[in-house]
């Protein structure tokens, strides 16, 4: 007799999906890697940490829950297609289609309506149409200048990863995210200040 629940290829194209999910473990951040940092983030370390910033950052007005959700599954094409940055030499259209592509090879393996909703929350993502998109957009960045500044501390070079803040001025719109900006600047600026009184 035939149990309830799963049939035998869902949890065959289930474990298959999770694989590639697994991939991201691995998958080292493009930017960090030709900057030479040792032993750089992973694309699943960057979202997992965006995962955390939208629980902690509560805002009434977003479905923070969709916040959480989009933010663990906006890189899910990078397990096939790689981490395409600006430095690739891939326009942005060719991105889009490269990643629009791997989603929906991605969800096909997945039970209908949960494809649909993971392929949903990638298209918002990407559309940049909702409140919750640019909130997720803007942790996001948050996470890369987060890193870039972690980076500099670590290798005490201050200042070197400076094209990873320079390229995010002026792009953040969410107020609480814009503080944390602000301070992480701030606390930027004084370990940049005190390196250089150190060193005279």
């Amino acid at each position: 007799m035939a149990g309830v629940g799963l049939t035998l290829m869902e949890p065959v194209k289930l474990l298959e999906f999770l694989k590639f999910a697994g991939k991201l473990k691995a998958l080292r951040r493009t930017g960090w890697v030709k900057n030479g940092i040792e032993n750089p983030e992973t694309v699943a370390g960057h979202m997992y940490r965006m995962g955390v910033m939208s629980m902690v950052i509560n805002d009434p007005q977003l479905d923070m829950n969709k916040c959480l959700r989009m933010s663990l599954v906006h890189d899910l094409a990078e397990s096939i297609v790689g981490d395409i940055t600006p430095h690739c030499g891939v326009s942005d259209e060719e991105k889009h289609k490269k990643e629009t592509e791997a989603m929906e090879s991605l969800t096909s393996l997945l039970d209908p309506s949960v494809g649909k909703e993971v392929q949903n929350l990638f298209q918002e993502f990407e559309a940049q149409a909702t409140a919750e998109a640019m909130f997720v957009r803007d942790l996001d960045r948050f996470d890369m200048i987060l890193q870039a500044f972690e980076y500099e501390e670590a290798e005490k070079r201050p200042d070197f990863l400076q094209e990873f803040f320079s390229s995010t001025v002026d792009k953040f719109r969410h107020p609480s995210v814009r503080e944390l900006v602000t301070e992480l600047i701030k606390q930027r600026a004084e370990r940049a200040s005190a390196s250089i009184g150190g060193s005279v």
